[in-house]
């Protein structure tokens, strides 16, 4: 089926996301989950990131025709067996960022090796055609959240070649080394081919 439009309807209504897929997928017309339908929720059942994202974006393609796109992403801490992974969002029990990064913290205090990776999987359905790709971000996490920028568990995520965490760093600059970046950059490819 031949796709009309270049609207893409996120599967969120988190304001730092949206702005963050904006000024990525450049070219395209981005609305957020509301514009199509009140009260979108899914209950993230999937096991692994892009299940999870695979799941927003089935569920919100019910209700609009436009090209639908849907992201899971967290931190994956090696030393904790890759916690908080698909429950960074809620994993202190609140979806509190502050209580999450504090509940990080006090499980890496006795833990030398600070290793981690952001991950992102974006689902994106275009007419019949379904897109996952992947992008991942290596660095390592700090003992005390520092800058105001960014959300999440950009105050104590430091890249990799760099010396500030994602919170003190210009969006431009974290867009750039972003996880999500990266997975969107293969979805922007993917979709121009089809549109």
């Amino acid at each position: 089926m031949p796709l009309a439009s270049r609207v893409v309807v996120v599967a969120s209504n988190n304001e730092h996301k949206i702005r963050e897929i904006k000024e990525i997928l450049n070219g395209f017309e981005i609305k957020k989950a509301s514009d199509v339908i009140n009260d979108f929720e899914v209950e993230e059942t999937g096991s692994s990131f892009c299940e999870n994202a695979y799941l927003k974006a089935k569920a919100l393609s019910k209700y609009t025709n436009d090209i639908v796109l849907a992201d899971d992403s967290g931190l994956e801490v090696f030393a904790l067996n890759n916690e908080p992974g698909i429950f960074s969002a809620r994993y202190a029990g609140s979806g509190d960022d502050k209580e999450n990064v504090e509940k990080l913290l006090k499980n890496l205090q006795t833990i030398d090796d600070k290793t981690a990776r952001f991950v992102c999987c974006m689902a994106a359905i275009a007419g019949d055609k379904v897109i996952q790709k992947e992008g991942y971000v290596y660095g390592r996490l700090i003992d005390k959240p520092i800058g105001s920028n960014g959300f999440g568990y950009d105050p104590v995520f430091v890249p990799e070649g760099y010396d500030k965490t994602f919170a003190q760093m210009p969006a431009k600059i974290k867009n750039s080394l972003s996880h999500r970046k990266a997975a969107l950059f293969k979805i922007k490819r993917a979709l121009e081919d089809i549109l």
